[in-house]
């Protein structure tokens, strides 16, 4: 099975710039996308061959994932029982035979920080909920996370320590889910990998000179990392300042 996870930062920029290739090129039976900011009646693109499952904010253009997928899930789940951060359309969750799919799009503290407090209740209520679904079957987790998790995953380690993306207090946050029994796949498999990014300002000349962030990630829970192969990240694919990431798991 062939997953893939993008956040395409809109709707109407990613069809523009050739999302649509892409995703019959990679014809992925699960195709997850963050940071939508559209609603059902703004998508012209239905893909013959999969269901959609679409949770869109309240706010206009804002936020926003959905899920493209070949095989019929057993049930849906948008959200994680917060008010604040449901509306917003930050997380779908399918179920299936084996595992739960788990689409996030986790949010951003803001260049001055004034969603840090916000985004630590984030963490700590969606770690539970993982956990929760952890011990009913494995979980797959995918999405924009908003965080560069250690040195080896940020360009300029040292002078952003501190910036939003990269505080100690979202650093530690993902430490602490990996903790609680899930693993970053590319890393697992990339362990002194260097310059593998998934996110890259859009100042000129930064994405061409690789200035870039790993912030998208693929998370599964510990006892079917065997089953996980070709994590990628597919940094020569533009359309957004994200790449598409993915992993391929065997059922």
């Amino acid at each position: 099975m062939k997953l893939i996870s993008w956040n395409v930062n809109g709707q109407k920029k990613k069809k523009k710039k050739g999302f649509e290739d892409f995703f019959n090129e990679a014809d992925a039976d699960i195709f997850c996308l963050q940071e939508v900011k559209a609603c059902k009646e703004q998508y012209d693109f239905h893909p013959d061959g999969y269901y959609e499952i679409l949770n869109c904010a309240e706010r206009k253009g804002y936020s926003g994932v959905l899920i493209y997928t070949k095989e019929k899930p057993l049930k849906i789940k948008y959200g994680i029982e917060n008010e604040l951060f449901d509306r917003e359309g930050r997380i779908i969750t399918l179920e299936y035979q084996n595992f739960y799919l788990v689409n996030v799009y986790v949010p951003n503290v803001k260049r001055n920080l004034e969603r840090l407090d916000e985004r630590m209740i984030f963490e700590n209520e969606f770690r539970t909920y993982l956990k929760n679904l952890d011990k009913q079957k494995p979980v797959i987790i995918c999405g924009d996370f908003n965080v560069a998790h250690q040195e080896i995953d940020i360009k300029n380690a040292k002078q952003n320590i501190g910036n939003a993306g990269f505080t100690y207090e979202e650093r530690e946050k993902f430490t602490e889910l990996l903790k609680s029994g899930f693993i970053d796949t590319y890393r697992y498999y990339n362990q002194d990998k260097k310059d593998a990014y998934s996110w890259w300002s859009y100042r000129k000349g930064v994405r061409e000179k690789n200035i870039g962030w790993r912030i998208d990630y693929f998370l599964v829970s510990k006892r079917i990392i065997e089953k996980i192969e070709k994590p990628i990240i597919y940094s020569e694919i533009y359309g957004s300042d994200h790449c598409p990431i993915g992993i391929t798991y065997k059922q």
